[in-house]
């Protein structure tokens, strides 16, 4: 074999292996706030996407009670049709159609707002910390401006996570330097061998009307899935 056919040869399996990568990683799920309720009491999101290994879509909606920082009893609500025939599209809406009930009976019909965003496009270094503000109007700067700060460190879990080789961890967030969350204990069952965390989002309830209600930060947890680390978000109340 010559040099350029070897060369050629090269390069070839190199944009194979290019093309392969994203396959093998895990699967990444997106972020939607519902909103809140007209209380400002609940708020409601969903994290959606496609499982890797099997390509079956997912749903999973969450309705949080701010004060008492904590899932309503009975959510979150998971959806996923095993039919990769399926669409995304297809299983939001009858995910939506499922908590449907639900939502109106808790009164969750005020619309939520990204006010800022570590988007998936934003460089490594700012997802472990969010500058953010209350929208001004117009062309109007951000009213005030804080900082939302996240910590992680080794932390047992309560899952068996001899398959990873990473310790599972936990989080800390801060803001403005006063802390207002620490995992203690193992992390908690319902984040898996969870490896990492980033600082993702904060939501807000939309300019539409007067209603008081908490700012909500979303964290990235990334537990490890059938191929690699996933995406799923946590949702924590900062307060007015």
């Amino acid at each position: 074999m010559t040099r350029t056919v070897v060369t050629r040869v090269t390069a070839l399996l190199a944009a194979s292996l290019a093309l392969l990568a994203p396959a093998l990683a895990g699967d990444r799920a997106e972020f939607q706030p519902i909103g809140y309720s007209a209380d400002g009491r609940y708020f409601a999101f969903e994290e959606y996407g496609v499982q890797d290994g099997s390509g079956f879509p997912f749903s999973n909606i969450f309705i949080i009670d701010l004060p008492a920082d904590k899932w309503v009893t009975g959510t979150p609500v998971r959806m996923t049709h095993h039919d990769e025939a399926v669409s995304i599209g297809e299983l939001r809406r009858l995910a939506a159609e499922d908590i449907a009930g639900r939502l109106d009976r808790l009164g969750i019909d005020y619309p939520a707002t990204i006010i800022a965003l570590n988007g998936d496009g934003e460089p490594e270094a700012a997802a472990y910390s969010l500058r953010f503000g209350p929208p001004g109007y117009g062309l109007s700067p951000v009213r005030g401006e804080h900082l939302l700060e996240i910590e992680t460190f080794d932390l047992p879990s309560s899952e068996d996570c001899a398959v990873i080789d990473n310790a599972t961890k936990g989080f800390a967030l801060k803001l403005d330097g006063v802390e207002l969350r620490r995992d203690v204990g193992p992390v908690p069952k319902s984040r898996g061998c969870v490896m990492d965390y980033r600082v993702y989002a904060v939501i807000s309830p939309s300019e539409v009307g007067a209603l008081e209600a908490q700012n909500v930060a979303i964290i990235s947890a990334y537990p490890f899935g059938f191929e690699g680390p996933d995406r799923r978000f946590i949702a924590v109340p900062l307060g007015n």
